[in-house]
């Protein structure tokens, strides 16, 4: 009878370790935090998070729409997504619990993943709208991006440099960059001002259907921002169709962010899984190619997750 007892507890002991194993090996969900379906954010953030799905086992991952850079941050800080992308100058806004730029106190939870690529202030008129200076956006319609997103902080910023604010403006609307282009083709609009990757999804639409003026943002201007995160850059030529010249402008560099709450292992499998199939990436979208791995801590605005730090220590990017 003992024996049998014996065998019994044993039995259940047995099951139990079982299925606190089968517990510890469940699901871990990532939510990817990206931005407008018509941006870069989203396509490279797809790939990411299907990347994870792929490479990682017992992982759930999604990739959320969102308002991008400012909403990613206040997610994270939340505890509502695990990596997200956002510019730079938001980051650091985010960090220092800048008011205006939409963080009511700092965000202490964020941490940093990886550098990533630069955005490029692309300021795009009709020629019709007759605009072909900073100058010439006085008393005409410009979407500046949805509000309090990175786009419109940094449209804030370029105007405020150039001598202009929204009330010099005609007509401001604060929309994301598919929007903007509709707007754009039914005339409702003159020009759209948009922080993204080269070669952005939205525009190369818009300049598909109506003749585009590319204004460029000199390097005076840049240099009135007074930010360290704001960097004289060039839209090349053939960028996007209609556009035959070099156009100077300003560059933003964008970050990978992930928050406190991620647990170590984590964090240091998903830099792994992204650096060990990074052309997934590059397949996503042409901005992608500039994410490099000797790059990665370059102008990280936040202190890095300590796992993503052991990964980039046994990397050699941090000696």
């Amino acid at each position: 009878m003992r024996l049998k007892i014996k065998l019994a507890a044993g039995l259940t002991a047995g099951l139990l370790a079982l299925g606190g194993a089968a517990l510890a090996q469940k699901a871990q969900f990532i939510n990817v935090l990206t931005g407008g379906q018509s941006g870069v954010y989203y396509p490279v953030g797809v790939a990411l998070s299907q990347l994870f799905g792929k490479a990682l086992p017992d992982v759930r991952s999604t990739a959320q729409v969102t308002k991008a850079s400012a909403e990613n941050l206040n997610l994270l800080q939340a505890g509502r997504g695990e990596v997200a992308f956002a510019l730079g100058d938001a980051v650091a806004d985010a960090w220092a619990g800048d008011a205006e730029a939409g963080f009511k106190e700092p965000l202490t939870h964020l941490r940093g993943f990886s550098a990533t690529y630069n955005n490029y202030i692309q300021i795009v008129a009709s020629e019709e709208s007759g605009i072909k200076t900073l100058a010439d956006l006085k008393g005409k319609r410009l979407s500046v991006g949805a509000a309090k997103s990175g786009t419109e902080l940094n449209a804030r910023a370029i105007l405020k440099a150039g001598g202009l604010s929204y009330t010099d403006l005609g007509k401001v609307e604060y929309l994301p960059f598919g929007e903007s282009v509709e707007l754009m083709k039914n005339r409702q609009l003159d020009a759209t001002l948009q922080s993204a990757g080269l070669g952005v999804a939205s525009i190369r639409d818009l300049a598909s259907s109506v003749k585009i003026v590319v204004v460029p943002v000199p390097k005076d201007v840049v240099a009135k921002v007074g930010s360290a995160a704001y960097l004289p850059a060039i839209i090349p030529a053939g960028t996007y169709t209609g556009q035959t010249a070099d156009v100077e402008t300003a560059a933003i560099p964008n970050f990978l962010i992930t928050q406190s709450k991620v647990p170590d292992d984590l964090a240091y499998a998903m830099v792994k899984a992204m650096y060990e199939n990074i052309d997934t990436l590059y397949a996503a979208h042409n901005a992608a190619k500039a994410i490099k791995l000797e790059n990665a801590v370059t102008g990280m605005p936040v202190p890095l997750h300590p796992g993503v730090e052991r990964y980039y220590r046994e990397k050699g990017v941090i000696k």
